[in-house]
């Protein structure tokens, strides 16, 4: 019997990188599990794969998150498909760096949206569904850098701030409906994006990493596992740092 036996798990963004990494941990622990991407491509279909290989229910919906009715609508079509939900991680994100002095209106506009906006679509949608439920766990991913700030990253930082914000807003109005309300700020996550940074900037964030290493996808799914868990029934509001002490 899993930690999540009987429960469904809705997590946007999740065709690859972190956002699957937690839908597999989800799942091996009895979750069924909807997710959303921005398109259902072979990636996303065989993420759908690999989660039903744990024996329990899946299927991913194309959805932006950005967009609130579109948002809505998705999730009227997973109640539908699954009769509850019980688990929402809000990871869907995306970033458009720039110094602020070059940085133009429309990577603002975007990174807001898609970072920070999706979250308030899908909270808006779901908390309903979990009051009547009179219980839920919502968690955002957020970033270190939505604590420290990061030059260079002011549209991406102020996002990951505003989830934290909202996490902390959500768990005192739906408290007394039996929702928690939480955030996962990751640090170095090795991942697509950040394979993706030259290597001499690799290196020299590790350099910053007391651990002296780049955590996984993994690293973060353990502490979503947690969260999503009543092993933390009376844990809300928080923001958990997966940073190797990066930012302690």
């Amino acid at each position: 019997m899993g930690l999540l036996e009987g429960k469904v798990a809705l997590i946007t963004g999740a065709a690859k990188g972190i956002g699957k990494a937690i839908a597999m941990k989800l799942a091996s622990e009895g979750a069924d599990v909807a997710f959303t991407d921005l398109a259902i491509n072979e990636v996303a279909e065989q993420t759908v794969k690999d989660i039903e290989a744990f024996g329990h229910k899946c299927k991913a919906y194309a959805s932006n998150a950005a967009d609130f009715e579109a948002t809505h609508k998705t999730v009227e079509l997973i109640m539908a498909d699954f009769g509850h939900i019980d688990i929402l991680v809000n990871n869907a994100g995306i970033t458009k760096d720039g110094l602020m002095l070059r940085m133009q209106e429309s990577q603002w506009d975007a990174v807001i949206a898609v970072n920070l906006k999706s979250a308030f679509n899908f909270i808006h949608a779901v908390t309903p569904i979990m009051s009547k439920e009179k219980g839920g766990s919502i968690i955002n991913m957020s970033s270190v850098v939505g604590v420290s700030g990061n030059a260079g990253q002011c549209n991406y930082s102020a996002s990951k701030a505003g989830l934290i914000g909202l996490a902390k807003s959500i768990a005192k109005e739906m408290g007394p409906r039996g929702i928690r309300a939480n955030c996962i700020a990751p640090g170095f996550i090795i991942s697509d994006m950040t394979s993706a940074l030259p290597e001499k900037i690799r290196e020299e964030w590790i350099k910053q990493i007391p651990l002296r290493r780049g955590g996984t996808p993994e690293d973060v799914a353990n502490v979503a596992l947690f969260l999503a868990s009543d092993l933390s029934s009376y844990v809300s509001g928080q923001v958990i740092h997966v940073c190797g002490a990066m930012n302690c």
